[in-house]
């Protein structure tokens, strides 16, 4: 922040920098902190005159006086869960309510040995060595005002270990809840995922919210994978509607490792989500896909950035967005090609549907390539629906609206498509059909 810094930010700077969450502590831990701090206090907080905030304004966070929530466990059932939970498809679910975890609504399956999966507050306690080896170390905090607040203010979250030569084919669901308060409160999960060499998981992570008042949700995850490690990822935001989302996922990627994510964004006020790997080794792919839907006044930004740094590696981005009413969104994809990265194959798309006159889509794909024997590619495409799709639609009897949603469901579907887990894919879908007045529809 280039301008006087004020009283609000002042007081942002106060409660959260200096009362971190008092269970995530070591003595090694707190030089980290106070670097996050410093680092906090020196850049403030982004103004949009900085072109990577350009479209995204965060003066509603900086100016909403928000608390550390205090209520966590104990204050949910399994019923007021049942509407996010994937517990009865999957059987491995870690749920943390406002920021701290919840073991009564949670269930661990058998794992096999070479996994570890537990809170970063115990693993911190228990495996202290390979904790410290990669926490904050991916995720780097100097230029990141979120990350550096996050970092100074940690909060719990999950830890994930893989060891080598290990295959867990169980998906792992960690639903982070937000239980939205009479003040406006905020947590900061951070989690660390390991995968060691050859080994294989899944892993999903949804961020929802329970009540209308504000609230403020900025998380960290960090994920590193060894040689031929393969992780499928997946992220699901069903924020409130009064809600704040911040998210950044750091990827350290090794020798032939196989990193996908697929990405499903519905809810909050505004949402930021940052997604940023580095391909450290040859031989890696790197899939990263995206469906958002915006309603009203939500602001939906993304922002990817895939770095290049060695030869023979993939890296394929599909973003897709449908934004009604007023609804802003923000595709920004940065493919960085060093010199040295020969043989890179990199493919970026951005689609957007906009269904009313009064959404507004800003998409900005760059492609930075210092190598000449590459294969890059990256488009962006806005429109509307398709008249004669409707037309179609219309003379086969479908009501306009149904065919309106009918053909919006279809586009997004073909990100929906991709989710390898059936529990999840069919929730998306069920929130797709309803999103679009479609659940009568056959």
């Amino acid at each position: 922040m280039t301008d006087v810094i004020d009283s609000s930010y002042n007081s942002y700077l106060t409660a959260f920098t200096e009362t971190p969450d008092s269970n995530i502590s070591a003595d090694w831990l707190e030089p980290v902190r106070e670097d996050a701090r410093r680092a906090f206090s020196r850049i403030g907080f982004p103004t949009r005159r900085e072109e990577d905030w350009r479209y995204f304004s965060v003066s509603p966070i900086v100016e909403t006086p928000f608390k550390r929530a205090t209520e966590g466990p104990g204050t949910l059932d399994r019923a007021a869960l049942a509407p996010y939970s994937l517990e009865g498809g999957i059987g491995t679910q870690l749920v943390f309510v406002n920021g701290a975890y919840d073991a009564s609504l949670s269930t661990i399956g058998e794992l096999p040995t070479g996994v570890t999966l537990t809170t970063l507050a115990k693993a911190i306690a228990e495996q202290p060595e390979l904790v410290k080896q990669h926490l904050a170390q991916t995720a780097k905090f100097d230029n990141h005002a979120f990350v550096a607040l996050n970092t100074a203010a940690m909060g719990d979250g999950v830890f994930f270990h893989i060891a080598r030569n290990v295959v867990f084919e169980t998906p792992i669901h960690l639903l982070f809840v937000s239980q939205a308060g009479a003040e406006a409160t905020v947590s900061h999960p951070r989690n660390l995922f390991i995968a060691d060499e050859n080994s294989q998981a899944t892993l999903i992570e949804s961020y929802v919210g329970v009540g209308e008042n504000v609230y403020f949700t900025n998380a960290v995850t960090e994920v590193v994978l060894g040689a031929n490690a393969v992780i499928d990822h997946y992220k699901v935001q069903r924020e409130s509607a009064t809600a704040f989302h911040v998210a950044t996922m750091e990827l350290t990627l090794g020798r032939t490792a196989n990193f996908t994510s697929h990405a499903v964004t519905l809810g909050g006020s505004a949402s930021r989500s940052d997604v940023n790997a580095f391909l450290g080794a040859e031989g890696i792919v790197c899939t990263l896909n995206c469906v958002y839907y915006g309603n009203d006044r939500q602001v939906i930004d993304n922002h990817t950035s895939i770095d290049h740094a060695f030869p023979h590696c993939d890296s394929h981005e599909i973003y897709k967005g449908i934004l009604d009413g007023k609804s802003r969104g923000v595709f920004n994809g940065k493919i960085f090609v060093r010199e040295d990265a020969q043989k890179t194959d990199a493919k970026q798309t951005n689609q957007t549907l906009l269904l009313s006159d009064d959404a507004q889509i800003n998409t900005k794909p760059q492609l930075e390539i210092f190598a000449d024997d590459v294969k890059c590619t990256h488009g962006a495409t806005v429109g509307q629906l398709s008249d004669e799709a409707l037309f179609y639609l219309r003379t086969r009897g479908i009501p306009v609206a149904d065919a309106r949603n009918l053909l919006t469901y279809a586009f997004a579907s073909d990100i929906v498509s991709r989710i390898k887990v059936d529990a999840l894919r069919t929730q998306i879908d069920r929130l797709l059909l309803a999103q679009n007045d479609l659940e009568g529809v056959s």
